[in-house]
C-alpha cells in the first residue's frame, strides 16, 4: 500500500516559518529498517524474539533484560557492547536477537546475526572456491553498525580459529563498533580448562572482550528441558528438583537419589515428538 503522505516518493513538503521545505518522509526510515531486517541473517527459529516476550523468571534474567533494554535505548551512543554468558537454554540468543531486531527497526542500523561456527565455515569455504576471498565474507561482519556473534567458543579451537575470531574482535574493538556476544565459556583462571575463555579464544582476545563489553551473567532454568517458553513456578520447581543440570543439583554434586526415577520419566523424550512449544526442538539459547 502506497504511503498516504508521500505516495512512495519518500519526500514530503512542509511549511516552516512561512517557508516551504522538503524533508524525508517517515516511511523512508521504515523502508530502510525493513530492508535491513530482511538482510540481517536472523534465523527463522528466532524471528519471534523480542524484548517484550523474553521470560524473566529469576533475578539474573531480570537484570539481563534491564541491561539489554538500556543498551537498545542508548544506541548508538553506547561505549561498550554486551557479552551474555550462561549455560545452554537460559535465553542468551533470544535476548541478543531481540536487541538486534529492535535496534535495526528503530534506528535503521546495519546489523547482522552470525552463529560463530557458521561464520567460520563461510570463511573456510572461500579456500576452495574462486572469486570470493576471506575478506568478502568478513567485511560485513567487521563493518556492521551492530553485530551479534552467537555461541562464541562452541567451535573446536585452533590457531586459525583464534586468529580469525581475533581479527573480528580486534577490528570491532579498534573501530569502537558495538558487538553483542553470547557464550557458555567459563572465565576460569585454570589455563588447562578446555571450556575457558583463555583456552578457546586466547589471552589477547579475552582481554579485548573484557574491555569492549559489559559482561552479563545469565542463570536460570533451561527452557528446552523445562519444555515451555513460559514456565510456571511449578515447572521451575520440578526442573530444579529433577534435572541433573539445574543450578541446585549441579552445586549439590548431582541429582538426589529420590528424584532420579522421576527425572528419567519426566525428561525422557516422548517418541519423535518435538517439544510442545513454538520454539520447536531447540528454542532460544
Amino acid at each position: 500500500m502506497a504511503c498516504e503522505r508521500c505516495h512512495d516518493s519518500y519526500w514530503v513538503s512542509e511549511v516552516v516559518d512561512g517557508v516551504e521545505r522538503v524533508r524525508r518522509c517517515d516511511c523512508w526510515r521504515q523502508s530502510i529498517a525493513g530492508h535491513q531486517l530482511t538482510h540481517s541473517r536472523i534465523p527463522r527459529r528466532y524471528q519471534h524474539c523480542q524484548l517484550s516476550n523474553f521470560e524473566q523468571t529469576v533475578d539474573s534474567l531480570r537484570e539481563a533484560h534491564r541491561r539489554a533494554r538500556a543498551f537498545v535505548d542508548a544506541f548508538p551512543a553506547v561505549d561498550k557492547g554486551l557479552l551474555l554468558r550462561g549455560r545452554h537454554g537460559v535465553g542468551k540468543t533470544h535476548l541478543a536477537v531481540a536487541m538486534l531486531r529492535e535496534i535495526i527497526a528503530t534506528r535503521g542500523a546495519r546489523g547482522y546475526f552470525y552463529e560463530t561456527r557458521e561464520l567460520l565455515k563461510l570463511v573456510r569455504d572461500t579456500f576452495a572456491t574462486a572469486g570470493e576471498s576471506e575478506m568478502d565474507v568478513l567485511r560485513p561482519v567487521l563493518d556492521a553498525d551492530i553485530l551479534v556473534l552467537d555461541d562464541l567458543g562452541a567451535e573446536k579451537t585452533s590457531e586459525w580459529v583464534q586468529e580469525t575470531l581475533g581479527l573480528v574482535v580486534n577490528t570491532r574493538y579498534s573501530e569502537r563498533r558495538p558487538t553483542i556476544f553470547t557464550t557458555n565459556l567459563d572465565d576460569s583462571a585454570d589455563t588447562t580448562n578446555p571450556n575457558s575463555m583463555y583456552a578457546q579464544l586466547g589471552a589477547r582476545t579475552r582481554s579485548r572482550l573484557f574491555e569492549m563489553c559489559h559482561w552479563v551473567d545469565m542463570e536460570g532454568p533451561d527452557v528446552r528441558e523445562v519444555g515451555s517458553p513460559n514456565p510456571t513456578p511449578a515447572d521451575i520447581a520440578r526442573y530444579n528438583q529433577q534435572s541433573p543440570l539445574s543450578d541446585r543439583n549441579r552445586k549439590a554434586g548431582g541429582i538426589p537419589d529420590r528424584a532420579k526415577g522421576m527425572a528419567r520419566a519426566s525428561l525422557r523424550p516422548r517418541g519423535n515428538a518435538d517439544v510442545a512449544w513454538s520454539g520447536g526442538k531447540g528454542g532460544s539459547g
